[in-house]
Parts: C-alpha cells; sequence; structure tokens
C-alpha cells in the first residue's frame, strides 16, 4: 500500500524529533517536584494532572516517561523518581491492590522490568514476575484466553479486548527471564484467540469480544469506549497495530507481520487531512467529533517497531507515514511549556459516551498518561536505536 493520502504532507526531521524529545524532557523535569512521590492521575482536568495513588490502571505509563527521561538525558533525578516508585508497585502487586485486571503488563512493563532493564533493579524483577504471574493466572482454558477486567469468577466478565495485546510482552519477557515456556504460551495462546476474533473481514477491529464461559465458544464483538459494536475505535486500532508488531518481535510468526500489514492500512487510509485520528473511524473528514491523539502516537510506535523487520524497501512507505504522522502530532498536539499543561500530549480522549456503548464522558479533549507515554517512546525510537521495555 503507497498510503497516497501522506504523500503530500511533511515527514518530520531528525532536527525536529530532537528538539521536541528535548521539550518533552524539559515537560517530564517540569513534573519532578509534584509527581515524583506520587502519581498523576489517569488524564488531566484543563490539561493538568492532579495527583493519584498507584491504584489506578495507567501509574506505569507515569513512570515509564521517567525512565524515557532518565534514558534520553542521564538526569539521576529521573532515575531516582522512578527507583522509589517501583517500591510502590512491588507493594501493589504483594498486596493485590486493583490487580484483578489484565493492565498488568501496562503497569509492569514500563515501571519495573524497564527499571530493570536499565538499571538492574532486583526488586523491580521481582515484582515485575510477581506480576506476571498473576497475569498469567487470569487465562481462561475455556476459550483460552486473558479475561479483560474483574473477578474471573463472575460470568459476566468472561471477555478479552484488544488493548490485551500490549500486556503479553510481561508475558513474553517472563519466559526469556526465567526460562520458563509457560508464560510466553499463555501469551501466544490469547494472541492465536484474540486475532481469531477481532480482526474483521475488512482489517478493522472489534473492541472486545465475549465467550461462553461453559464452552469457550466466542459469541459476539462488541464495544466499550468505541462508538459502536460494528464500528472502528481509533485507539483499538492501534493497539492492534502495535500489539501485532511486539508479538512479532517475540515470534517471529510471519502470519503477524500480515495482520500487522492489514490492520495498519486500515489505520492510516481512514486518517483525517492533518493525520490526527478522531477517537472513532465512523467519523471522517469535516467531523466536529474530538480528535485522539493518543491513538496515533501508539500507532506510531507500533510502525517503527515493525519496521526494523520488514525489507527496507517494504518498510519504506511505513516508516514515511509514521514520520508524517509524528510531524501532525508535535505540530498540532504537543505541549510547548508547562504553563500550558503538565502533560505531554494535547486532544485526547479516554472516552465518550454514545447511545451505542456503555461508556461515560471523561478526559476528553484532554492530555492522557498513555498519549503522553507513547507520544516520548516515539520520539525516542525516532532519536536512537531505542531498546523497547515492552
Amino acid at each position: 500500500m503507497t498510503h497516497e493520502k501522506l504523500m503530500k504532507k511533511p515527514e518530520l526531521t531528525q532536527e525536529e524529533a530532537n528538539a521536541a524529545l528535548r521539550l518533552a524532557i524539559r515537560q517530564t523535569e517540569s513534573c519532578l517536584g509534584e509527581f515524583s512521590q506520587q502519581f498523576k492521575s489517569i488524564f488531566s482536568e484543563g490539561g493538568f494532572y492532579s495527583p493519584a495513588p498507584n491504584e489506578q490502571w495507567t501509574n506505569g505509563f507515569w513512570t515509564g516517561e521517567l525512565w524515557l527521561a532518565y534514558e534520553n538525558s542521564g538526569d539521576d533525578r529521573f532515575r531516582e523518581a522512578a527507583a522509589k516508585q517501583i517500591d510502590s508497585f512491588l507493594t501493589r502487586i504483594e498486596t493485590g491492590n486493583r490487580t484483578d485486571t489484565h493492565d498488568l503488563g501496562f503497569l509492569y512493563s514500563l515501571s519495573c522490568v524497564a527499571g530493570y532493564k536499565l538499571t538492574g533493579n532486583q526488586t523491580a524483577r521481582k515484582a515485575a514476575l510477581l506480576a506476571a504471574d498473576r497475569l498469567k493466572s487470569r487465562f481462561h482454558q475455556k476459550g483460552r484466553f486473558i479475561q479483560a477486567w474483574g473477578s474471573l469468577e463472575n460470568r459476566n466478565n468472561y471477555r478479552l479486548i484488544i488493548d490485551c495485546l500490549l500486556n503479553l510482552p510481561l508475558l513474553y519477557w517472563a519466559t526469556e527471564e526465567t526460562g520458563l515456556p509457560e508464560y510466553a504460551d499463555v501469551a501466544r495462546a490469547h494472541l492465536e484467540t484474540a486475532l481469531s476474533v477481532i480482526i474483521r473481514p475488512d482489517y478493522s477491529t472489534y473492541h472486545t469480544y465475549y465467550f461462553d464461559p461453559d464452552t469457550g465458544i466466542p459469541l459476539r464483538g462488541v464495544t466499550h469506549q468505541g462508538y459502536s459494536a460494528d464500528s472502528a475505535w481509533a485507539r483499538g486500532q492501534s493497539w492492534g497495530v502495535y500489539g501485532l508488531a511486539l508479538s512479532y518481535r517475540y515470534t517471529k510468526d510471519p502470519k503477524y507481520l500480515e495482520d500487522f500489514k492489514h490492520v495498519t492500512d486500515y489505520f492510516i487510509s481512514h486518517l483525517p487531512e492533518n493525520l490526527i485520528p478522531y477517537w472513532d473511524f465512523i467519523f471522517e473528514e469535516g467531523s466536529e467529533e474530538p480528535w485522539d491523539s493518543s491513538a496515533s502516537a501508539i500507532a506510531i510506535c507500533g510502525i517503527l517497531e515493525m519496521c526494523k523487520y520488514l525489507p527496507e524497501a517494504e518498510a519504506a512507505p511505513y516508516l514515511a507515514a509514521a514520520k508524517r504522522m509524528m510531524k501532525a502530532l508535535v505540530d498540532l498536539c504537543a505541549v510547548s511549556s508547562p504553563e500550558i499543561s503538565n502533560g505531554q500530549l494535547l486532544h485526547g480522549v479516554y472516552g465518550k459516551k454514545t447511545p451505542y456503548n456503555d461508556c461515560i464522558d471523561h478526559g476528553i479533549d484532554e492530555c492522557n498518561l498513555w498519549g503522553d507515554y507513547y507520544y516520548v517512546e516515539a520520539l525516542s525510537r525516532m532519536t536512537k536505536d531505542w531498546n523497547p521495555y515492552w
């Protein structure tokens, strides 16, 4: 696919990427006073985050942002702040504080696996392996998938969501770290099940899919945060893009490469003229609906990851697309000073209520922690040969 829509758009230059990363590090630095000992809430309000305890699904993104700032600057203040937070993650997994979720990968890959990879912190390793154990325990043999949310005994919770593709790297890492295959076996089984149900014939994706708790038979695809069951939630599609790239990183299975191309081509071909996706792809050029900048940041990271494994000629149009999408994010969505926001990436959406979903309105046209993190990760990927925390 040539991605014709993007061809006339400018790419982010190396100089622009370097400057944007320096600015992002300064944004992180401006938050050290308030958010070294505590965490940011899930999304900003009026552009500014308030403090939050370590009991949300997004806490790892803030610690991951600290690690990115440390890795890219060498400033020990970022390392010290992130290391302090590792103790909180160990306490959280040991006490089971809101760990009945598949989001353990989001929480522990970016905080503890990252900290272990960068500094050899043994507390981080211990916490990450405990989290991998907890995540593995959420696997249902009937249906062969990792349950998304809530109690495993509640029949109404018997479903997966596309977001979980980003939690699987915690399991792949645990197998590499321990030599025990069962972690990766669960990751691969979940992936096979998820891909068999969430990718539609046109390569758009379902957000969530229910299974029969008695037989494990797939039942129906619906949405929680997209516009409707049949629409393509932009962030869900981006989880597919990056999740497939990361599973290919660990497995090198060529069928994941083909799925990646199809899911990514759908994402790119449905971007509006300014290259910032609306929060759901059901909305087209000229819509008054809000953008979701975080979906673009996630997809860019996935494209840059997969380009490492594609032949140069095959990677070229995807790499060009990522640079053009990144240029749009830097120009239209990046926070330029702490006076404007204590986040990184404006114009994100956490959830928007429609007549066809069970979401609520929150975090609309705001920064959110994952958007901030993936934006800085994407800049890191564009300025160095970055070794993923995933």
